[in-house]
C-alpha cells in the first residue's frame, strides 16, 4: 500500500525551532484548525445527499407499501435493522484506525438506502423492454440474474464515484473504498430487506413461518452479500485513488463493477443446490474478504508507521510518539493517560491529526497534486503543533 516510485520521493520538510520534547504518553492540546474549504465542501455534499434521499422517498416509500402493506411495511423495517446493525457494526471497526467524516457516511448511507433504490427503480423498467420473453419464468430468471446485478450494483456505486470525485482528500485509499462501499451497501440492503420482509408477511399465508425463513436467509446467512459485491468496486476504486489522478480513478469505477456485478450475479444464480453452493462458495468467499480487511488494516497501519517515522527524522515526533501514535497499543496507553486528565478528546484529536499527516505524506510521495498536498502538509504540521503544545498546562 506504501509503495511509492523513487522519482516521487521528497524528504519530509524539517522541523524549524528547539528540539520537540518527548512525549510519553504525549502532551497535547486540541486546537481545532480546520480548512474552511474542505468543511463547506462536506457540508454541501451532505445537503446534496439529503436532498437527493429526501426526494428519492417519494418513489422508494410508496413501492415498499404497495408491496408490503403498513404492518408488513412496520415489520419489515423493525427486522431489517438487525442485519444493518450487524453490517455498520463492521463498518465501525474496519474504520477505527482512519475515521472517516460522519457527514460522509452520512452520505454513503442515505445514498444506498434510498437514492440508489430510486435510481435502481426508474432503470430497471428499461431493462425488461430491451428483451421480449415468452414466459414469465425466463422473464423471473432474466431480472434475477442479469437486471438486478447490473441495475442495483451500478446504483449503489454511483455513490462511489460522487465520494471519489467531491471528496477525495477522504477516499485515497482501498480501506476508505471498502468502508464508504459497506455504508451504501448497508443502507441498500437495509430498504431491500424491509421489501423482503414485509411481503412474506402480507402475501403469505403462515406470514410466521415465510418471514422467518426470509429473515433467516437475508439476515443471518447473508447480511454481508450487498456488502461484498460493492466492496469489491469499493476496493479497487480505493486502490485506483490512492495511485492515479481524478481522471484515471474514474475509470476504475467501470472496472469494479465487473467483479460487483460478477458476484451478485452468482449470488442470484444459486437455485436448488443453495446449501452446497453456499457452503462452498459463498462461505469461502466471506472468509476472503475477512481475510483482505484483515490485511488492508494491517497495511494501513504499516504505512502510518513508515511516514511518521519520516517525520521523525525530520524532527517532528519522537521515535517514542511514533509508537504510541502507530500502533494499537501505544494509542490505548495515550487514550488511557489523556482521560486520566480529562483530555481523552484532545487526544483523539492528535491521533487522527497524525494519521491525516500521514496519509498526507502518502500522496505526495504518489507524486498526485504535489503542490496542493504539500500546502496541505504545512498546515497540518502546524496543527500538530498546536495540538502538542498544551495540555502539559
Amino acid at each position: 500500500m506504501g509503495h511509492i516510485q523513487p522519482g516521487n520521493y521528497r524528504p519530509a520538510p524539517g522541523h524549524q525551532g528547539r528540539p520537540v520534547d518527548a512525549m510519553v504518553p504525549p502532551q497535547v492540546q486540541g486546537a481545532m484548525v480546520k480548512s474552511g474549504r474542505t468543511r463547506s465542501g462536506l457540508l454541501g455534499l451532505t445537503l446534496g445527499g439529503s436532498i437527493l434521499a429526501f426526494l428519492s422517498l417519494f418513489l422508494v416509500v410508496p413501492f415498499l407499501l404497495s408491496n408490503t402493506g403498513p404492518a408488513g411495511f412496520l415489520v419489515g423495517f423493525l427486522a431489517s435493522l438487525i442485519p444493518l446493525s450487524v453490517v455498520l457494526l463492521a463498518v465501525y471497526i474496519i474504520d477505527k484506525w482512519e475515521p472517516e467524516p460522519k457527514r460522509l457516511l452520512y452520505f454513503a448511507f442515505t445514498w444506498g438506502a434510498a437514492v440508489s433504490i430510486a435510481v435502481t427503480l426508474l432503470i430497471q423498467p428499461f431493462f425488461v423492454l430491451t428483451f421480449q420473453f415468452s414466459d414469465e419464468p425466463d422473464l423471473q430468471t432474466y431480472m434475477a440474474t442479469v437486471q438486478a446485478p447490473s441495475v442495483e450494483e451500478f446504483a449503489k456505486s454511483l455513490g462511489l464515484l460522487i465520494l471519489l470525485l467531491m471528496a477525495r482528500k477522504h477516499f485515497d485509499g482501498p480501506v476508505d473504498g471498502v468502508v464508504f462501499a459497506f455504508t451504501i451497501a448497508g443502507g441498500f440492503a437495509f430498504t431491500e430487506n424491509i421489501l423482503y420482509f414485509g411481503r412474506a408477511i402480507a402475501e403469505s399465508a403462515d406470514p410466521a413461518g415465510d418471514f422467518a425463513q426470509v429473515f433467516f436467509l437475508r439476515g443471518v446467512m447473508s447480511p454481508f452479500a450487498h456488502a461484498i459485491f460493492t466492496g469489491t468496486t469499493g476496493l479497487i476504486m480505493g486502490f485506483a485513488a490512492r495511485r492515479w489522478h481524478a481522471g484515471a480513478s474514474v475509470a476504475a469505477f467501470f472496472v469494479g463493477l465487473l467483479p460487483a456485478m460478477f458476484l451478485h450475479n452468482r449470488w442470484n444464480s444459486m437455485g436448488q443446490g443453495f446449501l452446497v453452493d453456499y457452503i462452498l462458495v459463498q462461505v469461502p468467499i466471506f472468509f476472503l474478504a475477512v481475510g483482505g480487511i484483515i490485511l488492508l488494516r494491517v497495511a494501513e497501519k504499516r504505512l502510518t508507521r513508515q511516514r511518521l517515522l519520516e517525520y521523525s527524522a525530520a524532527g517532528w515526533f519522537t521515535p517514542a510518539e511514533v509508537e504510541l501514535l502507530a500502533t494499537l497499543g501505544g494509542r490505548r496507553t495515550a487514550l488511557s493517560w489523556a482521560a486520566g486528565y480529562g483530555k481523552k478528546r484532545q487526544m483523539k484529536e492528535f491521533l487522527k491529526a497524525a494519521t491525516r499527516l500521514a496519509n498526507t505524506r502518502q500522496r505526495i510521495l504518489s507524486g498526485r497534486d504535489v503542490q496542493l498536498h504539500q500546502a496541505e502538509e504545512r498546515r497540518e504540521l502546524q496543527r500538530i503543533l498546536a495540538l502538542r503544545a498544551a495540555v502539559a498546562g
